[in-house]
């Protein structure tokens, strides 16, 4: 027995139900419904590992929880689920995890890890933007909502152009030009998931359809390729002939992950190379041939950025805790930051423009604040390493990632559990004109978030070290109008 007993047990959870007539198991593989008298199977459902299955007495409704095993399954996220249907009612999502959930015909209760405040309920209540995307350079930026698609100039905050014709999952722009790939969200029949479409916003019309037999997930452009993703397969196209120029098969990738730079001379693509750690494989699109894989976590990314230059790739992992920072030339691994001891979903990754090493590194997460790692002042970490006994026995990634002195944050900087895309817009460095030396790096922080907002941060990090940082621009992006400038 006491081999046995060391051995993983097959079931992770069980319940029976309010008056003990049937009861449920969630195990690694999904979840069974029993009645309690005959031991029948009622029910059963194999798409994961569950860590919680409640029921409500002998009805469809079950409250049902991920154990954290699968990215789809997370165990901060509550679904109500309908037996008959086989369809999710309702989600409710937190920012920690779910311990446990108790029902009854009135009402529900979830127990937290931790206190949770009231944005946890903003957050379960569906977001009214859909997909949001900066321009290449930053200078624009759209959001597709379930009514259309925006255009906003980004330093004025000016709507530049805007499309009420149903709901759209990804909005792409070209620079400043006016060609957009758009994707409708599949809400309307006309607006398929399936379909790509080049748009131009000067006429308003379309120039030219790409259908494909799955859904197209993410979409990248500069001003010779045009990368369509979709769950297992990543397509080269020319963007000016829509020749197809390559097409490379992908690991499962569900939520369409993938980094791309748009110039010409360093054009990489970035795709995850496996669903069980995190690993990356980067292509260059312009000659066509994987260029190398990098293995940077182990667990699944949840968020990469290729800097604008092409140089460096930034990733994170699921877990959320460490970011890492590699040369794409070699693939080494440049920089590495710890942004959090708990794990958190890291919703984007953004390097400031530079045309050698990015100055700044920004993280936005579910946690609410966003996390500024500053890659000038850390461009020889190896070198700040401490020369005493623990810098002796640690090694240089491990010392590395324990060292706070580059890492900032901006404490409730957007609202906790909502998703946002936050990039760092603009930097500037200000030197000592007699003596060249680097007296504060001055940076602005574009962040979208998706219940609506647009909000625009001054940050500034003296040679100290020290950052300070104020809410520069903050405006509601579905009440502004194309006659009527944005207010804050």
């Amino acid at each position: 027995m006491a081999n046995q007993s060391s051995a993983p047990c097959p079931i992770i959870c069980a319940s029976f139900n309010q008056d003990n007539s049937c009861f449920a198991i969630g195990t690694r593989d999904g979840f069974r419904i029993f009645d309690t008298i005959t031991g029948k199977l009622c029910y059963e459902k194999t798409i994961g590992a569950f860590g919680i299955v409640e029921m409500l007495f002998s009805s469809s409704l079950l409250a049902i929880v991920g154990a954290g095993e699968q990215p789809s399954l997370s165990p901060r996220r509550l679904c109500l689920f309908n037996t008959t249907t086989g369809a999710s009612l309702r989600e409710l999502n937190f920012l920690t995890s779910i311990l446990a959930v108790r029902m009854n015909r009135q009402r529900k209760k979830s127990q937290l890890s931790k206190n949770v405040n009231s944005m946890a309920n903003q957050s379960s209540a569906p977001c009214p933007i859909i997909c949001a995307s900066f321009n290449q350079d930053n200078s624009c930026f759209a959001i597709g909502t379930r009514d259309g698609f925006r255009i906003f100039d980004t330093i004025t905050g000016k709507l530049c152009y805007e499309k009420t014709i149903g709901a759209f999952g990804i909005v792409e722009m070209l620079f400043s030009s006016s060609l957009l790939a758009i994707v409708g969200a599949g809400e309307q029949p006309s607006l398929s998931p399936r379909r790509l479409c080049l748009f131009n916003t000067t006429t308003g019309a379309s120039l030219r359809e790409l259908n494909f037999l799955t859904s197209i997930l993410a979409v990248r452009m500069n001003r010779q390729r045009l990368i369509v993703i979709l769950q297992d397969k990543a397509y080269v196209y020319e963007l000016n002939s829509l020749t197809i120029l390559d097409t490379i098969d992908t690991v499962p990738n569900t939520k369409g992950l993938c980094a791309f730079s748009p110039i010409s001379e360093a054009c990489y693509l970035a795709l995850p190379a496996s669903i069980t750690k995190g690993s990356a494989l980067l292509y260059n699109v312009m000659d066509l041939h994987l260029h190398c894989e990098i293995e940077a976590h182990r667990s699944p990314l949840a968020a990469m950025v290729l800097s604008s230059n092409g140089m460096y790739i930034a990733t994170a992992s699921e877990q959320g805790t460490i970011i890492r920072v590699y040369l794409v030339s070699d693939a080494t691994e440049s920089y590495s930051f710890r942004r959090g001891t708990y794990p958190s979903t890291i919703f984007s990754l953004s390097f400031g423009p530079s045309k050698q090493i990015p100055d700044i590194l920004a993280s936005s997460s579910s946690s609410g604040s966003v996390h500024l790692f500053n890659l000038g002042l850390a461009s020889h970490p190896r070198i700040k390493r401490s020369s005493g006994f623990l810098g002796s026995i640690i090694p240089d990634a491990v010392s590395d990632v324990l060292d706070p002195a580059h890492h900032h944050i901006l404490h409730n900087a957007v609202p906790a559990g909502v998703k946002s895309y936050a990039v760092i817009s603009k930097v500037e460095n200000v030197t000592d004109t007699a003596t060249s030396e680097l007296l504060a790096c001055r940076a602005t922080m574009c962040v979208i978030t998706y219940n609506g907002y647009f909000l625009e941060y001054n940050l500034s990090i003296d040679a100290k070290n020290e950052l300070s940082w104020a809410l520069g621009r903050e405006f509601n992006l579905l009440t502004v109008t194309l006659d009527k400038p944005p207010s804050s």
